[in-house]
């Protein structure tokens, strides 16, 4: 006997479960939406949920730059 199983057709959500938005980028570290792009997620289409989990990876760089180095090191 087969189960009918009930899936979704859509792209799943990003979210790692880590939700810390970084306060420089606006820019959640666990899965590097925005917080916009986070409220709406389940209104958006497929296509602009696409959009956005390609466009991930290259946000990692914001989260990840130096803060100045030895000059932001030493004392005023």
């Amino acid at each position: 006997m087969t189960e009918d199983i009930w899936v979704r057709d859509e792209i799943d959500s990003p979210c790692i479960k880590i939700c810390v938005i970084h306060p420089a980028a606006r820019l959640c570290t666990g899965c590097l939406r925005s917080i916009d792009e986070i409220t709406t997620w389940s209104k958006l289409t497929p296509e602009a949920r696409r959009t956005i989990i390609q466009d991930l990876p290259g946000r990692r760089s914001t989260l990840t730059k130096r803060r100045g180095g030895r000059a932001a090191r030493r004392a005023p």
